[in-house]
């Protein structure tokens, strides 16, 4: 394929892939009998962007389901319409899937207040966090309780809540894993070319579908895949790659620490690194300590670092590990971070240039579906570090967005690093925006993808 007029590096020129490499680069360039021509009209070619923290099952799963948390529902009476609305609508038998709740809606509901909403349909709600589900007692009584079942009980009944039993309960309501095509497609219409699944409990049978689903054409993006010790037997292929052993850390439950060690120094000798799933100061202080302890390889990083103040900052330079952030949430949870988390955490909340100006490899990340999955977003997030209603958080930390912009672009298997340069014999992974970045960098929310590609396979384009 053609290239015209696009603009690299501030110059405007024409671009040959081939075999899935930039062939040429060059003023002029003419086109070979055949050759498909793309015009960009001077829009500026980016290479592919990638995301380095989701969950692409979840997110496929709640593309499907009735969102019930902030902004789409506001109040209690809001969520229980929302419901019932899609109760009515729901074929006969069918389980009613929630996603999204957090407790500024509706406070800490349970099985009872479900039961007020949705009598008689089973239905499991899922909190923001993605670590808790909701049933109502139609949802229970298919589940089939147990005296060693993971539900949360008082007084011997059943609350409805279930915290991280995502395998048990899913063994027990069946299904399949959703299909995968309708996210990769969109992701592609938004420029990306490479995600990284951090679903710590993913094993074989996951990195499977998603080689199937490579194959089958589903999944369109690169793919690396963190999860737990059964991903040791995985190896690489292309477009797949065996990512960090997992460790989902919460500071009220955290592991034996002997054991993690171990099961660090278990990962590190498989050849993997280690990710660290930290959201709280404790959560930090001990995935910190841990590595202190266990040791650290090349590829160890930290998740989120939701609260990262400057003691435990030096920390994570000192062992040299890379951070995975999400400036995304400071404009879709911010407001709730101001009222909820204590003063003297916040200006320690999702930072960025602080980590940046400390010499930290950063990568930006959606956590979708608990963030918004759109990385134009969360680049525009990390300029302005405003919340939805205007207030800003931390404003010290924000970025230029040459800077926003980099977090998305290093590479699936060196997060924080420097994105490959656009040069003849590169990796044709490639995002064509419609404007010039000078005018893109100044309103990045409402960036508009020309087109994308992976390997020089053309796989999304909103016109040739």
């Amino acid at each position: 394929m053609l290239i015209r007029r696009a603009e690299l590096d501030g110059l405007r020129v024409d671009l040959r892939l081939r075999e899935g490499r930039i062939a040429e680069i060059s003023e002029g360039l003419p086109a070979e009998p055949g050759e498909p021509v793309l015009d960009a009209a001077g829009g500026v070619l980016l290479p592919g962007l990638r995301d380095h923290h989701l969950h692409l099952h979840a997110l496929a799963a709640a593309r499907a389901s009735v969102d019930c948390g902030p902004p789409a529902v506001a109040g209690a009476d809001a969520l229980a319409e929302a419901l019932r609305k899609a109760d009515i609508a729901g074929a006969p038998g069918e389980w009613l899937r929630g996603v999204g709740y957090h407790e500024s809606v509706a406070g800490d509901v349970d099985r009872s207040w479900l039961d007020l909403a949705v009598p008689e349909r089973p239905l499991r709600l899922q909190h923001r966090s993605g670590r808790l589900w909701l049933l109502n007692s139609a949802a229970l009584a298919l589940v089939e309780e147990s005296a060693d079942d993971p539900l949360e009980r008082r007084e011997g009944r059943a609350t409805g809540r279930l915290y991280d039993a995502d395998a048990w309960l899913r063994a027990r309501i069946g299904g399949r894993r959703p299909a995968l095509g309708e996210v990769s497609r969109w992701f592609a219409s938004r420029g990306v070319t490479g995600l990284c699944d951090t679903s710590h409990d993913n094993d074989m049978a996951a990195w499977t579908a998603f080689a199937e689903a490579q194959q089958r054409g589903d999944l369109l993006q690169s793919l690396r895949v963190m999860g737990n010790a059964g991903l040791d037997a995985a190896a690489d292929r292309p477009g797949l790659q065996r990512g960090e052993r997992k460790f989902h850390l919460h500071d009220h439950e955290l592991p034996d620490f002997d054991v993690l060690c171990a099961d660090i120094r278990a990962a590190h000798a498989a050849g993997r690194g280690v990710a660290f799933h930290c959201v709280s100061r404790v959560d930090l202080a001990f995935a910190l300590a841990a590595l202190q302890e266990a040791g650290v390889r090349q590829g160890d990083r930290i998740e989120h670092a939701s609260v990262c103040p400057p003691e435990l900052l030096e920390q994570v330079a000192e062992l040299r590990l890379a951070v995975v952030t999400q400036p995304g949430f400071i404009a879709t949870r911010g407001d709730a971070y101001l009222r909820d988390v204590e003063a003297i955490d916040q200006p320690w909340l999702y930072r960025l240039r602080g980590i940046l100006d400390r010499g930290i490899r950063l990568a930006g990340s959606s956590d979708a579906p608990y963030g918004d999955a759109d990385p134009w977003a969360a680049m525009d997030a990390a300029v302005q570090r405003r919340t939805a209603a205007g207030q800003p958080v931390a404003g010290r930390e924000a970025l230029t967005p040459e800077q926003a912009l980099a977090l998305f672009t290093s590479p699936l298997e060196a997060p924080g690093t420097a994105a490959p340069k656009l040069a003849v014999g590169a990796a044709a992974d490639l995002c064509l925006l419609t404007q010039p970045w000078g005018v893109a960098r100044n309103a990045l929310a409402q960036v508009e993808v020309r087109a994308c590609w992976r390997e020089g396979r053309l796989i999304s384009a909103s016109r040739i």
